[in-house]
């Protein structure tokens, strides 16, 4: 590849500067912090007309205007990349850093976090989301999760026909990574939303913690990490390079937003918010893409829901709603 050509990649992935990346921020309130690009939190709400307030002092900080509330931990003994965006739960890429009794956030965050859903990349005008590819976690050879007689892969599927029905009652064109029993390799799914030209990827699984912790239950929707920044499980280990899904990356996080946002809104379901994940099928998705867990099969009574077709209807429900909301926000 040509010197001119790896730059323009390089420069494609790199973090875009949205509307509310740094405006009106001086060089005296950014800094570095483990090679990361970083920026004064209260200068940053100040510059964009956020009001600032203590909601326990020391402990979290809110944000706040018209249309726009942030909530970010600051307490060192809880995680810092957990916040809140308008009463959704959202995990930042890199963690708060508290330097000298002042908030940095990451200019990342900035970017392909906040920015994304408090100023939403529009397309052009008349552009329409037309296609949409539903992948149906594991199947075949790999069952997913089991719980007793109950395997992830069936359930998977059983939701995805069920939103590929509504979304097809919605006027969009549907395909399916796999529509029986099988088990379609990572690279095929992504290949086959690539060949019928997809406009989003939406991957569907339910989620388990094990015999050991049946208490733990919830939603969480995963956008792919960007470039610099650990994924949200990973415990500060693994991959930082950049991929070629990150050419999406402003779009990634706004319909893992939406999603997370429409799931909790319309079912009894705790939102353990919208993650970042270098999962496979999003490192190499060329459309926008985002993979739901949608519950936690491990956990007795979300289980039961699960396995439950009347509430399998009703998160089909919730993810078509996702969708629809997604692309009003980018509308051009």
């Amino acid at each position: 590849m040509k010197i001119t050509a790896l730059l323009l990649l390089a420069l494609a992935l790199m973090p875009k500067a949205g509307a509310l990346a740094a405006d009106g921020v001086g060089s005296a309130d950014r800094a570095q912090f483990g090679g990361r690009s970083y920026v004064r939190l209260g200068n940053w709400a100040r510059a964009n007309e956020f009001t600032l307030r203590w909601l326990e002092r020391d402990k979290a900080l809110e944000l706040d205007k018209p249309l726009a509330r942030l909530v970010f931990s600051v307490d060192p003994r809880s995680d810092s990349r957990k916040a809140q965006i308008n009463g959704v739960v959202v995990w930042l890429a890199l963690p708060l850093v508290n330097h000298n009794g002042s908030a940095f956030i990451s200019q990342t965050d900035l970017s392909t976090t906040l920015a994304p859903v408090l100023s939403p990349p529009a397309n052009p005008p008349g552009t329409r989301i037309k296609t949409i590819c539903l992948d149906p976690g594991h199947g075949g050879k790999d069952p997913g999760y089991q719980i007793g007689s109950h395997d992830e892969k069936k359930y998977a599927l059983l939701l995805a026909k069920e939103v590929r029905d509504q979304l097809t009652r919605a006027g969009f064109k549907v395909c399916m990574t796999r529509s029986s029993d099988t088990f379609p390799s990572l690279e095929a799914r992504t290949d086959l939303a690539q060949r019928r030209k997809a406009d989003l990827f939406v991957s569907l699984h339910f989620n388990s913690a094990g015999a050991q912790h049946p208490e733990v239950k919830g939603v969480e929707v995963y956008a792919l990490t960007p470039a610099g920044a650990f994924s949200t499980n990973a415990g500060g280990e693994g991959d930082t390079r950049p991929c070629a899904g990150n050419r999406h990356d402003e779009r990634n996080m706004l319909l893992a937003y939406q999603m997370q946002k429409s799931i909790t809104k319309d079912l009894p379901i705790e939102d353990r918010g919208a993650k970042r994940a270098r999962y496979q099928v999003l490192r190499e998705a060329g459309m926008p893409a985002i993979l739901i867990e949608g519950g936690f099969m491990s956990n007795p009574a979300e289980g039961q829901r699960i396995f439950d077709p009347v509430y399998r209807r009703r998160m089909a429900r919730a993810v078509v709603d996702g969708i629809l909301d997604y692309q009003q926000m980018i509308k051009g």
